[in-house]
Protein backbone atom coordinates (compact mmCIF):
# COMPACT_ATOMS: atom_id res chain seq x y z
CA UNK A 1 0.00 0.00 0.00
CA UNK A 2 1.38 3.30 -0.83
CA UNK A 3 1.60 6.09 1.83
CA UNK A 4 2.16 9.66 1.73
CA UNK A 5 6.26 10.42 2.27
CA UNK A 6 7.28 10.03 6.26
CA UNK A 7 3.30 8.77 7.26
CA UNK A 8 3.71 5.22 7.55
CA UNK A 9 7.45 5.29 7.77
CA UNK A 10 7.51 7.07 11.14
CA UNK A 11 6.79 4.05 12.94
CA UNK A 12 10.18 2.48 11.74
CA UNK A 13 12.15 5.38 11.01
CA UNK A 14 14.36 5.11 14.49
CA UNK A 15 14.85 1.59 14.08
CA UNK A 16 15.99 1.90 10.44
CA UNK A 17 17.96 5.44 11.06
CA UNK A 18 19.92 3.44 14.26
CA UNK A 19 23.38 4.53 13.00
CA UNK A 20 22.70 8.23 11.74
CA UNK A 21 25.39 10.47 13.44
CA UNK A 22 22.87 12.95 15.37
CA UNK A 23 25.07 14.05 18.07
CA UNK A 24 28.03 14.18 15.96
CA UNK A 25 25.81 16.62 13.92
CA UNK A 26 24.93 18.80 16.60
CA UNK A 27 28.51 19.09 18.13
CA UNK A 28 29.25 19.86 14.87
CA UNK A 29 26.59 22.65 14.72
CA UNK A 30 27.48 23.84 18.17
CA UNK A 31 30.80 24.01 17.93
CA UNK A 32 30.58 26.31 14.50
CA UNK A 33 28.42 28.27 16.43
CA UNK A 34 30.79 28.70 19.41
CA UNK A 35 33.95 29.45 16.74
CA UNK A 36 31.79 32.24 15.51
CA UNK A 37 30.97 33.48 19.05
CA UNK A 38 28.13 32.82 19.64
CA UNK A 39 26.56 31.03 22.67
CA UNK A 40 22.92 29.91 21.37
CA UNK A 41 20.25 29.43 24.09
CA UNK A 42 17.16 28.60 22.18
CA UNK A 43 16.59 26.52 19.22
CA UNK A 44 13.91 26.10 16.92
CA UNK A 45 14.72 22.31 14.79
CA UNK A 46 13.37 22.24 11.35
CA UNK A 47 11.53 19.10 9.86
CA UNK A 48 12.74 17.36 12.90
CA UNK A 49 10.91 14.15 11.97
CA UNK A 50 10.85 12.02 15.02
CA UNK A 51 13.24 14.30 16.97
CA UNK A 52 16.85 12.28 16.69
CA UNK A 53 18.35 15.81 16.36
CA UNK A 54 16.18 17.55 18.73
CA UNK A 55 17.35 15.14 21.24
CA UNK A 56 20.80 16.04 21.04
CA UNK A 57 20.19 19.82 21.09
CA UNK A 58 18.18 19.64 24.34
CA UNK A 59 20.57 17.12 25.68
CA UNK A 60 23.67 19.79 24.87
CA UNK A 61 21.63 22.32 26.99
CA UNK A 62 19.39 24.30 24.43
CA UNK A 63 16.06 25.14 24.74
CA UNK A 64 14.77 23.29 21.68
CA UNK A 65 11.54 23.40 20.14
CA UNK A 66 10.82 20.80 17.21
CA UNK A 67 8.61 21.58 13.77
CA UNK A 68 7.55 19.21 11.07
CA UNK A 69 4.66 18.51 8.54
CA UNK A 70 4.37 15.23 9.40
CA UNK A 71 1.88 14.40 12.35
CA UNK A 72 2.69 10.77 12.48
CA UNK A 73 6.40 11.50 13.03
CA UNK A 74 5.61 14.31 15.40
CA UNK A 75 3.68 11.85 17.77
CA UNK A 76 6.64 9.62 17.91
CA UNK A 77 8.71 13.13 18.84
CA UNK A 78 6.35 13.81 21.15
CA UNK A 79 6.04 10.54 22.70
CA UNK A 80 10.06 10.35 22.91
CA UNK A 81 10.60 13.93 24.30
CA UNK A 82 7.63 14.80 26.36
CA UNK A 83 8.74 17.34 27.79
CA UNK A 84 9.51 19.01 24.40
CA UNK A 85 7.46 21.32 22.35
CA UNK A 86 6.72 20.24 18.94
CA UNK A 87 4.44 21.98 16.34
CA UNK A 88 2.97 20.66 13.16
CA UNK A 89 3.80 23.41 10.37
CA UNK A 90 5.05 23.95 6.52
CA UNK A 91 8.41 25.38 6.32
CA UNK A 92 6.91 27.68 4.00
CA UNK A 93 5.03 29.31 5.26
CA UNK A 94 5.33 28.73 9.26
CA UNK A 95 5.06 31.39 12.06
CA UNK A 96 5.53 30.79 15.34
CA UNK A 97 5.66 34.45 16.98
CA UNK A 98 9.05 34.05 18.31
CA UNK A 99 12.65 33.86 17.47
CA UNK A 100 15.95 31.79 18.07
CA UNK A 101 19.03 32.07 18.35
CA UNK A 102 19.79 28.73 16.81
CA UNK A 103 17.54 27.47 13.97
CA UNK A 104 18.55 23.77 12.63
CA UNK A 105 17.55 21.58 9.46
CA UNK A 106 18.81 18.48 8.96
CA UNK A 107 19.50 15.18 6.86
CA UNK A 108 18.86 17.21 3.62
CA UNK A 109 15.64 17.62 4.74
CA UNK A 110 15.36 20.96 2.31
CA UNK A 111 15.77 19.04 -0.95
CA UNK A 112 12.24 17.80 -0.30
CA UNK A 113 11.04 20.96 -1.28
CA UNK A 114 12.00 20.42 -5.00
CA UNK A 115 10.48 23.78 -6.32
CA UNK A 116 13.08 26.43 -5.85
CA UNK A 117 10.59 28.93 -5.20
CA UNK A 118 9.47 26.78 -2.41
CA UNK A 119 13.05 26.76 -0.65
CA UNK A 120 13.02 30.38 -1.09
CA UNK A 121 10.33 30.69 0.91
CA UNK A 122 11.33 28.12 3.80
CA UNK A 123 14.58 30.20 4.02
CA UNK A 124 12.68 33.56 3.91
CA UNK A 125 10.39 32.38 7.57
CA UNK A 126 13.90 31.22 8.98
CA UNK A 127 15.33 34.06 8.53
CA UNK A 128 12.46 35.80 10.07
CA UNK A 129 12.73 33.23 13.48
CA UNK A 130 16.14 33.88 14.03
CA UNK A 131 17.12 36.75 16.87
CA UNK A 132 19.77 39.34 15.57
CA UNK A 133 22.60 38.10 14.65
CA UNK A 134 21.54 34.01 15.17
CA UNK A 135 22.63 31.00 13.21
CA UNK A 136 21.14 28.62 10.37
CA UNK A 137 22.49 25.51 10.27
CA UNK A 138 21.70 23.01 7.86
CA UNK A 139 22.72 20.57 4.83
CA UNK A 140 21.63 18.99 1.21
CA UNK A 141 22.45 16.74 -0.92
CA UNK A 142 24.41 18.60 -4.00
CA UNK A 143 23.02 17.91 -7.97
CA UNK A 144 25.55 15.26 -7.67
CA UNK A 145 24.82 13.92 -4.35
CA UNK A 146 20.88 13.38 -5.96
CA UNK A 147 22.12 11.90 -9.09
CA UNK A 148 24.77 9.36 -7.61
CA UNK A 149 22.77 8.74 -4.44
CA UNK A 150 22.62 4.68 -4.79
CA UNK A 151 22.18 4.86 -8.61
CA UNK A 152 21.35 1.07 -9.71
CA UNK A 153 21.98 -0.08 -5.99
CA UNK A 154 19.48 -0.88 -2.87
CA UNK A 155 19.65 -0.13 0.49
CA UNK A 156 18.48 -3.18 2.27
CA UNK A 157 18.26 -4.35 5.63
CA UNK A 158 16.54 -5.58 8.54
CA UNK A 159 15.94 -4.08 11.73
CA UNK A 160 14.47 -4.38 15.29
CA UNK A 161 11.61 -2.23 16.89
CA UNK A 162 11.45 -1.94 20.50
CA UNK A 163 8.53 -4.10 20.53
CA UNK A 164 10.08 -6.87 19.59
CA UNK A 165 8.98 -6.73 15.80
CA UNK A 166 11.45 -6.57 13.22
CA UNK A 167 11.03 -4.36 10.13
CA UNK A 168 12.64 -5.18 6.55
CA UNK A 169 13.17 -2.15 3.98
CA UNK A 170 14.49 -2.05 0.77
CA UNK A 171 14.93 1.31 -0.87
CA UNK A 172 15.96 1.87 -4.47
CA UNK A 173 17.05 5.25 -6.05
CA UNK A 174 16.30 6.94 -9.05
CA UNK A 175 17.32 9.82 -11.13
CA UNK A 176 15.37 11.68 -13.74
CA UNK A 177 18.11 13.89 -15.51
CA UNK A 178 15.08 15.41 -17.74
CA UNK A 179 13.41 17.27 -14.37
CA UNK A 180 16.89 17.09 -12.15
CA UNK A 181 14.77 14.70 -9.63
CA UNK A 182 15.98 11.63 -7.22
CA UNK A 183 12.90 9.73 -6.74
CA UNK A 184 13.41 6.90 -3.41
CA UNK A 185 10.99 4.16 -3.05
CA UNK A 186 10.93 3.28 0.45
CA UNK A 187 9.31 0.07 0.92
CA UNK A 188 8.80 -1.74 4.38
CA UNK A 189 7.37 -5.12 5.21
CA UNK A 190 6.89 -5.83 9.05
CA UNK A 191 7.58 -9.10 10.75
CA UNK A 192 6.90 -11.14 13.97
CA UNK A 193 3.53 -9.94 14.93
CA UNK A 194 0.01 -10.32 14.30
CA UNK A 195 1.15 -7.52 11.03
CA UNK A 196 3.51 -9.94 10.16
CA UNK A 197 3.94 -9.26 5.83
CA UNK A 198 2.16 -5.67 6.34
CA UNK A 199 3.86 -4.21 3.74
CA UNK A 200 3.95 -0.03 2.83
CA UNK A 201 5.76 2.16 0.44
CA UNK A 202 6.51 5.45 0.34
CA UNK A 203 7.97 7.84 -2.21
CA UNK A 204 10.47 10.30 -1.51
CA UNK A 205 11.42 12.73 -3.80
CA UNK A 206 14.44 15.31 -3.80
CA UNK A 207 16.37 17.69 -6.02
CA UNK A 208 19.79 19.00 -5.33
CA UNK A 209 21.16 22.04 -4.62
CA UNK A 210 24.52 23.14 -5.22
CA UNK A 211 26.41 26.34 -3.59
CA UNK A 212 25.15 28.61 -6.38
CA UNK A 213 21.96 27.88 -6.10
CA UNK A 214 21.94 28.51 -2.56
CA UNK A 215 24.10 31.91 -2.29
CA UNK A 216 21.34 34.31 -4.23
CA UNK A 217 18.33 32.51 -2.17
CA UNK A 218 20.57 33.41 1.07
CA UNK A 219 21.04 36.52 -0.02
CA UNK A 220 17.21 37.00 -1.03
CA UNK A 221 16.14 35.53 2.22
CA UNK A 222 17.95 38.45 3.85
CA UNK A 223 20.89 36.50 5.79
CA UNK A 224 24.13 38.87 6.60
CA UNK A 225 26.62 36.25 5.53
CA UNK A 226 26.80 32.94 5.24
CA UNK A 227 30.09 29.88 4.86
CA UNK A 228 29.23 26.28 3.16
CA UNK A 229 31.52 23.67 4.02
CA UNK A 230 31.65 19.78 4.13
CA UNK A 231 31.49 17.63 6.89
CA UNK A 232 33.34 16.82 9.52
CA UNK A 233 36.05 19.11 9.22
CA UNK A 234 34.57 22.17 7.61
CA UNK A 235 36.51 22.11 4.73
CA UNK A 236 35.80 23.82 1.19
CA UNK A 237 33.32 22.06 -0.70
CA UNK A 238 34.65 20.54 -3.74
CA UNK A 239 32.60 20.93 -7.03
CA UNK A 240 31.76 16.81 -6.64
CA UNK A 241 30.60 17.11 -3.23
CA UNK A 242 27.29 15.26 -2.58
CA UNK A 243 26.57 16.88 0.49
CA UNK A 244 27.29 20.35 1.86
CA UNK A 245 26.59 22.14 5.21
CA UNK A 246 24.80 25.49 5.05
CA UNK A 247 25.73 28.05 8.17
CA UNK A 248 24.43 31.40 7.39
CA UNK A 249 23.67 34.40 10.03
CA UNK A 250 21.11 36.58 10.67
CA UNK A 251 21.41 40.47 10.25
CA UNK A 252 22.63 41.59 13.71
Amino acid sequence: MQRPPFSALASVYDAIMADIEYADWAEFILDYARDAGLTPVSALDLACGTGALTAELAELGLKVTGLDFSAEMLAVAQTRLPGLTFVQADLRDFELGERFDLISCVFDSLNNLTRPEDLQLALGRMAAHLNPGGLLAFDVNTRTGVRDLWEGEVMEGLAELEDGREVHYHWSHHYDAATELGTVQAICRLQGSELDGEEFIELHTERGYDVADLEPMLGAAGFASWACCEYPDYADPLPDSPRIWVFARAKA
